[in-house]
């Protein structure tokens, strides 16, 4: 008797560990964008003791080529509001531009432009944007132009572009953009596949990512574009950030995702995934299959010291099409994107492990 109490009391705390570390989603609704915006690029700014959130670019609710949009709106976290600023320059809408910020500036890289007849084109151009003046400042090109691509920042100082699309095919680069020279290096390529609409992060010198969309070839008819369940892990040389050692991680549970939105979250050494769709698909949320895509409602947690998953409950409306996955103290913030049946919303989400 004494030894089934032991092993009882022994199941009992086990049971409680295993139930404390059971993490899930908080989800709170905050102020919502301006308009109805998705595809459109996010990234939070701490500027002296001020932090905001800027979102450029993206797609309107029209779906079409008309409504790809230069439009900047900036949320001051103090007085909880959003105000316009002046538009990206170019003079043209872009879809799938990156964001990133360091140093009280936000860095906004390429994306592409749609024409009436549907040609897209990858754009070249890197800015910097200052959330208090308003102001961007034109800085040096991208040496090959990307689009959906991943960005991560490193040291404060650098920002790796992983990946993406250029014109008529995916490349394999990790290009460095240095800050503070404004100039541009090859990294170490990725290993496997190139990729479009991938999502990552990076905490410390360890960045990853995972899925997106490659290219299939065929012998006797076009290529398709196939979704990929590849993940990877980049360890940046400590001594030489142009070296990365590119290591091969398994997949997550589920079929792989696009567009999900996407963070490092230093305090769990750990990459968070939300949302995404499991139907790779066109600007216009149609699949290339030519199947209305659908988000998927589940997050995804991917510890990076042990390298493992944990699926997370998510129980707010599922969203897809995002370009990044925005911190906001403690909490993780979606901006925009597309909800199910294609509609563009202007929601802005915040996320809370617990």
């Amino acid at each position: 008797m004494k030894r089934l109490s032991l092993f009882l009391l022994l199941f009992a705390i086990i049971f409680q560990v295993r139930a404390d570390e059971a993490l899930a989603l908080h989800a709170q609704t905050l102020k919502p964008l301006p308009m109805r915006l998705s595809n459109n690029a996010v990234t939070s700014v701490a500027s002296g003791d001020r932090q905001y959130i800027v979102s450029f670019a993206g797609l309107g609710e029209g779906l079409s080529h008309d409504d790809t949009l230069s439009v900047t709106f900036v949320f001051d976290a103090e007085n909880g509001a959003w105000r316009d600023a002046p538009p990206l320059p170019g003079g043209v809408g872009r879809l799938a531009t990156t964001a990133s910020s360091i140093g009280g500036l936000a860095y906004v890289f390429g994306g592409y432009t749609v024409a009436a007849d549907g040609t897209e084109t990858s754009t070249p151009w890197v800015h910097s944007f200052d959330p208090v003046s308003g102001e961007f400042r034109e800085l040096a090109s991208m040496p090959v132009p990307v689009d959906d691509a991943v960005a991560v920042v490193y040291q404060g100082r650098y920002i790796y572009l992983i990946s993406g699309w250029h014109d008529l095919g995916n490349v394999n680069l990790t290009q460095r953009y240095d800050t503070e020279s404004d100039s541009w290096a090859q990294a170490t390529p990725i290993p496997g596949s190139a990729v479009f609409g991938h999502a990552g992060g990076i905490v410390g010198n360890r960045m990853f990512y995972c899925d997106g969309v490659a290219v299939r070839p065929h012998a006797d008819r076009s290529r398709d574009f196939v979704a990929s369940d590849a993940c990877f892990l980049g360890i940046i040389d400590e001594e030489d950030s142009r070296r990365i050692d590119w290591r091969t991680v398994s997949a997550h549970p589920g079929l792989p995702r696009y567009r999900m939105a996407s963070a490092g979250v230093a305090s769990r050494k750990a990459v968070l995934f939300l949302g995404g769709s499991e139907n790779p698909y066109n600007y216009n949320g149609i699949g290339y299959d030519g199947e209305p895509s659908a988000p998927v409602a589940s997050a995804l947690l991917f510890d990076l010291e042990a390298l493992t998953w944990l699926e997370l409950p998510q129980s707010n409306a599922a969203s897809m099409d995002h370009r990044g996955l925005v911190p906001l103290d403690d909490r993780w913030l979606t901006i925009g994107g597309m909800l199910a049946g294609q509609r563009v919303t202007d929601q802005v989400t915040a996320y809370e492990i617990q």
